[in-house]
């Protein structure tokens, strides 16, 4: 998975194209033509950081470039590059950009190609006693903001609210039809099919992947529609097309502020983190530490999830924000304890041949 959602309160992930970028460069495919976008401050030092763009980068270059350029004096210059040309970059010895803005698991393939650096949490004052979770502190990355995918339902369409994947799943009790996420643009939802099923959240991994497959089968016939296009869901859901679907959190959020009869439910919502990495080779990476540290501090993690729905990584950072937006976030106290975080090693591994299954079950 690569890139960032776009829309003001919306994550646009482009990972459609991840199985068949992975079986030639071993990672996935970022969003644009890898041109500058422009920079933030006026130093005489410049850093190149390439992230998604959209509003992602919109909200980073309010919350994080401007202020971390007017106190450094670092400019920061971003572009969008495709995780496949800075493999290649690095590959030939000429990485161009100084950071990456990018998922944990995007990370997690380009560690295997010993593509990045390995970080050093101890230049990070702002990691030290900040209560990050390890899965967010791996060897090559570090975790900078959360976003998830949940269950979003027309609360006129349904007598009660569902509280559940089993609820989802359960087409007598909350009848009409669904739809979920495809293969072709992100990660098979196999958690949701395996909740469904009664597997515990802390038991879902490895995944049981045929198990999956016949609970997804089961509910196969009031699928509409498998969604291959993070807008879509919304849009179905906006037309009473469905009555329940999977989305990305912050899709559901712009219905509601258009006052559809639309809410969602964060349990059983699967979390994925996107952080930051430093390319094998880059050569500004005192800048590049700098900025990630700076990117850490509370008040600057708090700043970003008030203009973006991206959870803060750093627990006290969720103290600085109001009821209304923690109810919008991943990782705000009471939506932690309902969801799970994505195995990004274990998907690193299984991908290629889930997508390869996923293709298969959805043609036969």
């Amino acid at each position: 998975m690569e890139g960032n959602r776009t829309g003001r309160r919306t994550v646009l992930r482009t990972a459609g194209a991840l199985a068949a970028a992975t079986a030639v460069t071993g990672c996935g495919t970022l969003m644009g033509t890898g041109d500058s976008r422009g920079s933030s401050g006026g130093g005489k030092k410049r850093l190149i950081v390439s992230n998604s763009g959209g509003a992602y980068n919109d909200a980073l270059t309010k919350a994080i470039y401007e202020p971390f350029a007017k106190e450094t004096g670092i400019t920061v210059t971003t572009v969008n590059y495709q995780s496949a040309q800075v493999i290649a970059q690095v590959r030939q010895g000429r990485p161009q950009v100084d950071l990456m803005d990018n998922s944990l698991l995007i990370f997690q393939k380009m560690a295997r190609l010993d593509c990045l650096e390995s970080v050093d949490h101890d230049r990070l004052k702002n990691v030290k006693g900040a209560g990050i979770a390890e899965n967010q502190l791996p060897e090559h990355a570090v975790g900078k903001n959360v976003w998830a995918s949940l269950m979003a339902y027309r609360t006129d369409s349904l007598k009660r609210a569902p509280k559940s994947w089993a609820d989802f799943w359960n087409t007598h009790s909350f009848a009409g039809p669904r739809s979920l996420q495809s293969a072709e643009v992100d990660l098979p939802e196999l958690e949701f099919a395996l909740l469904a099923d009664g597997v515990p959240l802390d038991k879902l991994y490895p995944l049981d992947v045929d198990r999956a497959f016949a609970s997804m089968s089961r509910i196969r016939g009031d699928v509409k529609k498998f969604w291959n296009t993070g807008a879509l869901p919304a849009v179905l859901l906006g037309r009473k097309e469905v009555v329940m679907t999977s989305v990305w959190a912050g899709r559901a959020d712009e219905l509601i502020k258009q006052g559809m009869p639309v809410a969602y439910q964060w349990n059983g919502a699967r979390r994925m983190t996107n952080g930051w990495g430093i390319p094998k080779g880059a050569d500004n990476t005192d800048a590049a530490y700098k900025l990630i540290d700076f990117s850490l501090r509370p008040e600057v993690q708090a700043a970003f999830a008030k203009l973006y729905p991206g959870g803060p990584v750093v627990p006290a950072a969720t103290k600085l924000l109001s009821d209304d937006v923690l109810a919008t976030l991943p990782t705000s106290p009471q939506n932690l304890k309902t969801g799970f975080d994505a195995d990004v090693a274990w998907w690193d591994k299984n991908l290629e041949a889930v997508t390869k299954l996923w293709q298969e079950w959805a043609d036969a």
